[in-house]
């Protein structure tokens, strides 16, 4: 499914909840029907756990997902993630507030005393976002970090993640562009193609790219850079510039000492999270109610597995971190690639899957499909021959009789006013827009607007900027002397390494997927190296659907 050009209004929406202008569902069949429209229609995880890997192992973590397109068409109010992970400082021994009072998440009781767990994470990954403006079939891949307990967000160089579509305060800006051959678009990016259960790679590395600095609010050396391994893309994208991270103690000195540009981060399982899922449903009698989710589908391989991640790594500073410095510092050379001697396989192991509707539990699910470590470290899903659960088909249909859970049921056995009946599409979204004034345009780009077509039906616009010009650079009180020495590093990295270089280990088994091609660049002549292309707007190029 993918779309076809016509000019259509451009439509709100504000966390994936749209206000069609033209609508692309037609609810007209079902006016006089007796299907109810809900939400809450399922929630859950499917996930690993990882053991705590041997101390100095907390500078870097990698593993490869599976990419693809879990559901069939672009649905309205949907978000799963596909499998990932989050990364959080090592703060185990803190018994005090890390959050202050007055931040969002200090507001969640059951995660103090410390509010460790939610102080500030890196996060995102590969899913399917409620927020999404510009939705396809496919998923899309996405960074994300909190900084402040939740009070904001940090998603691309110049957005949050989803919630809005006005970009972040300057002094709200975390991620910098390092990579000059691919754009990095607010609302996430996409895949060439149809993935099938391909695997994107991708790692978080603590690299010193500036030295750490003394002074009120003392911040660290450590800048969670992110590294992807694809058919068509491999090597650093972005990275966290170190002070994201050191803010939040700027007025709440206790946190000091204790965030991610100091601290090792702890990354103990990874998972799907099921999180918000539309639902039809029909009362058939004063006991009996049918409900209805998605078509969700897997990818399933000839032995009748779901292969999601494989080859979970942890790093320590001999991976990189060290020959980076001395590289930063002129005294080796340095190519980029993960050592392996210093790197840490943990043996994985499954958690339980629950399932719920509505609060209620959705039992005989775990019939159908069992969380599983195959051999070589892999997790995954094994699925059962059931009619409703087979081939990779997650059960769509659900009967409640009055009882605290639900059971899931074929498609024979529900009325076929509920069969039929579909659920709302996703309708394009607001644009996103950077404004004209602040650190956007003062030092500024150096280019003049370039524009390129995604397979989500959008439009990205993105300007070329000297790297240590760019907007979220533009907050911190540096030296020249600093600038100057950051500018430097970033084009010998331009140089020496390339895009189909070597840095993470292959994948155990399987094909790598491909980025969208669009998302790729080639700098124009004189910005080959230390320019970074920065997306200054994303909106849609006024598309429908329809079948190529």
């Amino acid at each position: 499914m993918r779309y076809a050009p016509l000019l259509i209004t451009t439509l709100i929406v504000l966390l994936g909840i749209s206000t069609p202008c033209v609508s692309q569902y037609d609810p007209a069949p079902f006016k006089n029907s007796n299907v109810i429209v809900g939400t809450k229609g399922l929630h859950g995880y499917i996930s690993y756990y990882s053991p705590k890997p041997p101390e100095g192992y907390g500078v870097g973590v990698s593993f490869y997902s599976a990419v693809w397109p879990l559901i069939e068409k672009p649905l309205a109010n949907f978000q799963i993630g596909l499998p990932s992970t989050w990364i959080i400082p090592e703060n185990s021994e803190v018994d005090f507030p890390l959050c202050p009072v007055g931040t969002l998440a200090r507001n969640w009781e059951p995660r103090g005393p410390s509010w460790a767990s939610v102080f500030q994470t890196v996060e995102g990954g590969l899913g399917y976002w409620a927020g999404n403006h510009f939705r396809y079939d496919s998923p899309k891949f996405s960074m994300n970090g909190v900084p402040s307990c939740y009070d904001y967000e940090v998603a691309s160089p110049g957005w949050s993640f989803f919630y809005s579509d006005t970009p972040l305060d300057d002094d709200k800006m975390g991620i910098a562009q390092l990579s000059n051959r691919i754009l990095v678009p607010p609302d996430g990016m996409t895949f060439e193609g149809e993935p099938n259960g391909e695997f994107l790679g991708y790692a978080w590395m603590a690299l010193p790219l500036m030295d750490g600095s003394k002074g009120t609010t003392p911040t660290g050396d450590q800048s969670w850079t992110l590294f992807l391994n694809s058919n068509n893309f491999k090597g650093p994208v972005a990275y966290y510039i170190a002070e994201t991270w050191t803010k939040i103690a700027q007025g709440y000195p206790e946190a000091s000492g204790h965030t991610l540009d100091v601290r090792p981060g702890v990354t103990g399982a990874g998972a799907m999270e099921i999180n918000t899922v539309p639902k039809l449903e029909l009362k058939t009698s004063e006991d009996s109610t049918y409900y209805k989710i998605p078509a969700l589908q897997f990818p399933v391989d000839e032995q009748g597995r779901a292969v999601l991640v494989q080859d979970v790594k942890f790093y320590s500073e001999d991976a990189l971190y060290n020959s980076f410095k001395a590289w930063r510092d002129g005294e080796s050379t340095s190519t980029g690639t993960f050592n392996e001697a210093g790197a840490h396989e943990p043996t994985l192991t499954t958690r339980e899957t629950k399932f719920d509707q509505d609060g209620k539990t959705l039992v005989g699910v775990d019939e159908l499909l069992t969380t599983e470590i195959f051999p070589g470290n892999i997790f995954g899903i094994r699925w059962s021959d059931a009619t409703f659960g087979a081939n990779g088909k997650f059960p769509q249909y659900f009967l409640d009789t009055g009882g605290e859970s639900r059971t899931p049921v074929a498609a024979t056995d529900v009325p076929a006013e509920l069969v039929s009946h579909e659920f709302e599409l996703a309708e394009p979204g607001k644009p996103y827009t950077s404004p004209k004034a602040g650190s956007w345009v003062t030092p500024g780009p150096t280019s003049e607007p370039m524009q390129v077509n995604l397979a989500d039906g959008s439009t990205v616009t993105y300007r070329w900027y000297r790297f240590i010009d760019q907007p979220s650079l533009q907050q911190f009180d540096w030296s020249q002397g600093e600038k100057d020495k950051l500018q430097s590093l970033i084009e010998r990295i331009h140089t020496d390494w390339g895009i189909d270089d070597a840095y993470m280990e292959p994948q155990t088994e399987g094909e790598l997927v491909s980025f969208d091609p669009a998302l790729m660049v080639v700098p124009p002549q004189g910005y080959e190296i230390g320019y970074v292309p920065i997306v200054i707007g994303q909106h849609s190029h006024f598309m429908v659907r329809g079948d190529d």
